[in-house]
């Protein structure tokens, strides 16, 4: 069922760019990063096991996420439903009117709601980790490489429209792996070097790390 679910996810998403690509040639946008590899189940960790205090710290970045996406699935409920071929323009018609409604539920939403003030030092910390091994310039470079933008000139705000004009950079699954899991309606991403939060349904940035990269 998880596998369906994901493919439908991926599908959505395809279909989401070729709109894109018909209103701004924005280039379409890798697979979904929403599920970790399965070789990576949330107690193996490939930088080790988490101490007490940062499990913690992790769970309340946990209850936010869910109260998220609770909030996500009950808005999306109300959306009329999509014929079953439905073309990019209303595919897109959707996708803007819960991006709507998500932004006038969440109208005092700001950095941390999500990435609460306990877990981001240890988020930073775990991409410290991922990021200072072997293969962290590796990494680093590849990120860059696919987004090299500024995300300070882009004024990002939680809650915005994620810039259709700056791609999807590719996650490496090492980074997957260090980070909590997230359901399939929230995706990580860089901007930069700033850690998004996605919503993949409504294009969204749900909430963001600035600086999120080790230098």
């Amino acid at each position: 069922m998880l596998e369906t679910r994901i493919g439908k996810t991926l599908a959505f998403a395809a279909i989401l760019a070729i709109a894109a690509c018909n209103r701004n040639d924005t280039p379409p946008p890798p697979p979904a990063t929403s599920a970790s590899p399965e070789n990576a189940p949330p107690t193996q960790r490939v930088v080790g096991p988490l101490s007490e205090t940062d499990a913690k710290a992790l769970a309340t970045m946990n209850d936010r996420l869910r109260e998220y996406v609770d909030l996500h699935l009950k808005l999306e409920a109300k959306l009329p439903k999509l014929p079953e071929k439905a073309d990019p323009q209303e595919i897109d018609k959707n996708q803007r009117t819960l991006e709507r409604l998500m932004r006038e539920a969440r109208a005092s939403a700001k950095p941390g709601d999500l990435f609460t003030a306990e877990a981001r030092p240890v988020i930073k910390r775990l991409l410290e980790d991922v990021f200072g091994g072997p293969e962290g310039k590796q990494l680093k470079a590849s990120i860059m490489d696919e987004n090299p933008v500024d995300p300070a000139k882009l004024n990002l705000t939680v809650n915005a429209r994620y810039p259709d004009t700056v791609p999807l950079a590719t996650i490496p699954p090492a980074v997957l792996q260090a980070l909590p899991k997230l359901s399939e309606d929230l995706e990580y991403r860089f901007i930069g070097d700033w850690l998004i939060l996605l919503d993949t349904h409504a294009h969204t940035i749900a909430d963001f790390i600035d600086n999120a990269l080790p230098k």
